[in-house]
């Protein structure tokens, strides 16, 4: 895929904040309690891409769970939208999980209608809005298809316009792109990108690729190993739209080592 050319927003970025607010996870177990999550605060303003590294069991998925209401905190609190969420709520936060978790009885068209028809939304209505999902992730031509007739690259697609069918303002993304081939996901990556742009959305997206992490985001959150705390945020001020010459340049390698240092310390 040739790099991005410029592309802005179609309307401004909608109210979509996030704010976690002296967070923490604690697991019982019969022996003891492990503290997952310490004090973790942070905001993310409107329309800004975040992305969430750190070492392995830190606790970021744990957090995103947390911020899409499937999972509560320990302590502190967490606003959507300037409001608690302690409850999925598909009008404010969309999910797209590592697996895309397609029923492989349904077309794509009718995997994108489900969250909808789980609502009760009319069948003309499911429909226009999911064929307009799938035309924003470039595959308005594969509606049709069942998932075992798509490539894995675009079954995160599916399941990325599923995520985006009720237009919720924010997007929670936990390693989407991790069991994909280095060339598919350098342009779902892309893809991505295109999509976030042209939606204005808030995203926050966990990853454990330095690379990618530093590619997509506006910032990057690093947390600690167990228990998860924050302990480097970065601005990502390389130019938009990102190219894949800026992977060998000075700047993006910097970054890079910077976040990497930040883990090894923790780890």
């Amino acid at each position: 895929m040739q790099p991005l050319a410029n592309v802005t927003p179609l309307r401004p970025a909608r109210a979509g904040a996030i704010d976690v607010r002296n967070v923490g996870q604690v697991f019982k177990t019969r022996s003891q309690d492990i503290v997952a999550l310490d004090d973790v605060s942070l905001t993310v303003k409107p329309g800004r891409f975040v992305v969430l590294v750190g070492p392995s069991g830190c606790g970021k998925s744990t957090l995103l769970m947390m911020m899409a209401g499937l999972r509560r905190q320990t302590s502190g609190t967490i606003l959507i939208n300037g409001a608690p969420i302690t409850q999925p709520d598909p009008n404010r936060v969309g999910v797209v999980f590592q697996e895309a978790s397609l029923f492989p009885w349904l077309t794509a068209e009718e995997n994108v209608e489900f969250p909808l028809s789980l609502r009760g939304v009319t069948k003309a209505e499911r429909r226009a809005k999911a064929q307009d999902a799938l035309k924003l992730v470039g595959l308005e031509n594969f509606g049709k298809r069942h998932p075992h007739e798509l490539s894995g690259g675009m079954k995160q697609r599916v399941s990325i316009a599923r995520g985006m069918v009720q237009d919720p303002p924010v997007l929670l993304m936990d390693e989407p792109f991790a069991a994909l081939d280095e060339q598919t996901r350098m342009t779902m990556g892309d893809e991505l990108l295109r999509i976030w742009a042209a939606t204005g959305k808030t995203v926050v997206f966990v990853t454990h690729s330095l690379t990618e992490a530093v590619y997509l985001a506006d910032e990057v959150i690093v947390m600690s190993a167990r228990p998860g705390r924050i302990v480097d945020h970065l601005e990502v001020q390389l130019p938009r739209p990102r190219t894949y010459e800026m992977l060998s340049g000075d700047a993006f390698g910097a970054l890079r080592d910077q976040i990497w240092r930040h883990i090894r310390k923790s780890a």
